[in-house]
């Protein structure tokens, strides 16, 4: 197995770890009410929003990292073929689609942890 492709492995296994940490720690946060002329306010530990902005921020900033070394991989084969053979534009086209398909993830799932926040 080639050195890029443990790390872009091992980037996506930090990145769902994350993920799920956050989560865990976002619908686990002891949510205090307190009542005061019939208005609800809800205090979530600082802690916890600390986390989950930091969890977000590598959800979004590591998924990045890994497409953009995914793209950089699957854009240089894609030029060779290209070079050879340009009939292959619309097939060259998906596989770096979906290499740029990580970074999307990552960033839905950053956009899924500051909305429980």
């Amino acid at each position: 197995m080639k050195l890029g492709m443990i790390v872009v492995l091992t980037l996506g296994a930090v990145i769902a770890c994350l993920a799920l940490t956050a989560t865990y720690l976002v619908f686990t946060s002891g949510v205090a009410s307190a009542r005061e002329a019939d208005l609800v306010v809800e205090v979530m530990d600082p802690s916890v929003i600390r986390w989950g902005f930091l969890s977000a921020a590598l959800a979004a900033g590591l998924a990045a990292a890994g497409a953009g070394y995914a793209v950089g991989h699957v854009g240089s084969a894609a030029v060779g073929a290209l070079a050879e053979k340009p009939d292959l534009m619309g097939r060259v086209l998906v596989m770096v689609g979906l290499a740029e398909g990580v970074a999307i993830y990552g960033l839905i799932i950053a956009i899924l942890i500051l909305n429980q926040i």
